[in-house]
């Protein structure tokens, strides 16, 4: 059997649609996921599709084994790069639910206060009413 060293690239016009074969992949991997979510990594999944193939017209005429490194290199550097780190996710979530706490505890402490500020102006009011009124 014998490898051959050429390689189809298939060009995409810029303009065009997600390809189908892009859209069964991002419907299938992510089935649980919003329309906009799917829709975003579609488009992603099409714009690094563009760009390698861009790179491999600009490249000229490649090796079967350039093209191996060029792609390897690609899925490495995007899987070291994360686009969100969970860290910082989980940083942020901290920071909301402190906030939410802090708001809470304030809320809270001022509506006892307005609950206790009413309940000294209703015994103003009863003791006022209830006083026994001096008789002319």
């Amino acid at each position: 059997m014998t490898e051959s060293n050429d390689i189809r690239i298939e060009i995409i016009p810029q303009g065009s649609a997600i390809t189908p074969q892009t859209n069964a992949l991002v419907e299938s991997e992510m089935a649980g996921e919003t329309e906009a979510i799917k829709s975003e990594t579609k488009a992603l999944i099409d714009a690094i599709k563009k760009r390698a193939q861009s790179e491999a017209q600009s490249a000229g005429t490649i090796t079967r084994e350039a093209y191996l490194n060029a792609v390897k290199k690609a899925r490495t550097t995007i899987e070291e790069n994360k686009l969100i780190e969970r860290d910082r996710i989980e940083h942020s979530f901290e920071i909301v639910q402190r906030e939410a706490e802090k708001n809470f505890n304030s809320v809270a402490k001022e509506v006892s206060e307005i609950g206790d500020r009413l309940a000294d102006a209703a015994k103003a009011a009863w003791e006022v009413l209830t006083a026994p009124r001096p008789r002319s």
